[in-house]
């Protein structure tokens, strides 16, 4: 069982950076996969990032393209999402998510992030 906490979040101004951060409460080298997911205000939640076990691999979504950067430091069982040029449709709940290679998976409770226009 992995249990994830998210921590960073807040309220930035448009153009700014944020860095969310996940911790897990076990290893999480090579072990999973790692995703961060966003909900906003009367929206699906939509996967926002995602980085394999060993950090070799990322992904983003069409959306955050060449802005966020999914980062992970399993030595200290740590994920990162780094934010950068922020628009004010990135406010959203944010979830950190890990995939075990037995297909479970395992959500934070989210940390909200606010950017003002």
């Amino acid at each position: 069982q992995v249990q994830l906490v998210e921590s960073g979040g807040g309220l930035v101004q448009a153009g700014g950076s944020l860095r969310l951060s996940c911790a897990a409460s076990r290893s999480i080298f090579s072990s999973y996969a790692m995703s961060w997911y966003r909900q906003a205000p009367g929206k699906q939640r939509e996967m926002v990032a995602s980085i394999s076990s060993r950090g070799g691999a990322t992904s983003y979504a069409d959306s955050v393209k060449g802005r966020f950067t999914i980062s992970r430091n399993d030595a200290e069982n740590m994920v990162y999402l780094q934010m950068s040029s922020l628009k004010p449709e990135d406010t959203a709940v944010y979830f950190c998510k890990a995939l075990s290679y037995s297909g479970e998976n395992y959500w934070g409770k989210g940390t909200l992030v606010t950017v003002s226009s």
